[in-house]
């Protein structure tokens, strides 16, 4: 395990699971989550997965920034796609998709600077080798 040198720390806390409430520390994430509709809730709320995919794309476009190298990726969009589902060894996982349009690169350029973000991302660092996560650009 790499041990960080803290530069801040996010806190939230949840009461009711799935079908509850999230808060931020300082107050400004206050929500209420819900189950999916696909997974048997009533849907019409933020849930879980939707959190992470924000946050996922959050971080690996500035990832991006960071990794760019010159090149011009102005305009550019992350996606991300979190998908939950049932795990072999029994229970849930999570796999993820993250997909990149720069207007301003090439495909191969695109890929290559995903590739690069997706080395250096925390997000990316978390969960490598722990879920599967494929790139897709352009």
């Amino acid at each position: 395990m790499v041990k960080i040198t803290p530069i801040y720390t996010a806190e939230a806390t949840n009461s009711g699971g799935r079908k509850g409430h999230v808060t931020s520390s300082d107050g400004i994430l206050d929500m209420d989550v819900s189950m999916p509709s696909a997974m048997g809730g009533h849907g019409g709320k933020t849930n879980p997965e939707q959190l992470f995919a924000a946050g996922y794309a959050a971080c690996f476009n500035g990832a991006v920034g960071a990794m760019a190298k010159g090149r011009n990726i102005a305009g550019a969009e992350i996606t991300a796609k979190v998908t939950i589902g049932n795990d072999p060894a029994g229970g849930f996982a999570l796999a993820v998709a993250l997909h990149g349009n720069f207007p301003n690169l090439s495909a191969e350029e695109a890929l290559s600077v995903m590739e690069d973000a997706h080395s250096a991302c925390p997000y990316s660092k978390a969960t490598r080798g722990n879920i599967e996560v494929a790139l897709s650009a352009n």
